[in-house]
């Protein structure tokens, strides 16, 4: 198990660090809903949105974006979308600065293990938040595309799920499996630190038991001696 134990650990910390760079990637991405207006080869245009800006590209490569006006008129599951990812990127940050903390093979804070153990641990919810909160923001998102692409009486332009949203379900599932993976090994931990104490506890019993029937003897061969 000890060995077994700092592999998970890395392998936590990678797929957390690949998560968190994802929702730094999905975040700016401008193809979160695409939606194509087709008719001939000049007006042919492709319309792609995200959580900040809105943009179209015609057949000759031009292409105008424009940003959201006010995030008060804007929709309320876009404004919570963007709130979960920002969130997701700071619950992030703070799993990787514990686990590098936390991690049994790092020289950081010291070699108080139980110590460690626990701020890996922390940084393994962390990883998890931030999985929830992509994985929250992200189907929220295109359960909206859907709901409107299959709707036969929504009035405006009908969208389709873009890359973005795909980057981001990879971020989520990479981001709970590394805090998974990362508590399971603090798992282990525990239960070896758990062996180890009941060993020193045995141990210091059973030489209680040793010296009390050392005193034993000797007494008993000290009183045999004076009769």
């Amino acid at each position: 198990m000890g060995t077994v134990q700092p592999v998970q650990e890395a392998l936590a910390l990678l797929l957390g660090f690949l998560g968190w760079v994802l929702i730094g990637v999905s975040l700016p991405n401008r193809y979160w809903r695409v939606s194509t207006v087709d008719g001939n080869v000049i007006t042919t245009s492709t319309i792609y949105e995200n959580l900040w800006m809105s943009c179209a590209t015609d057949s000759t490569g031009v292409h105008n974006c424009r940003e959201f006006p006010s995030m008060l008129a804007l929709s309320g599951y876009i404004q919570a979308c963007r709130a979960l990812m920002i969130a997701a990127i700071v619950m992030g940050t703070f799993g990787l600065v514990a686990t590098l903390v936390g991690m049994q093979c790092s020289k950081i804070g010291g070699e108080n293990y139980i110590l460690k153990g626990r701020i890996a641990a922390v940084g393994g919810v962390f990883f998890i938040l931030q999985g929830l909160c992509t994985m929250i923001a992200v189907s929220w998102y295109a359960a909206n595309i859907t709901r409107e692409f299959f709707d036969p009486l929504y009035p405006g332009t009908k969208y389709e799920i873009g890359e973005g949203l795909y980057i981001g379900w990879s971020s989520g599932t990479l981001a709970l499996i590394g805090g998974c993976c990362l508590l399971c090994s603090c798992n282990v931990k525990r239960k070896e630190e758990m062996l180890a104490y009941h060993h020193q506890t045995s141990s210091r019993g059973a030489a209680l038991v040793h010296s009390a029937s050392s005193r034993t003897h000797s007494s008993q061969y000290g009183r045999n001696a004076y009769v």
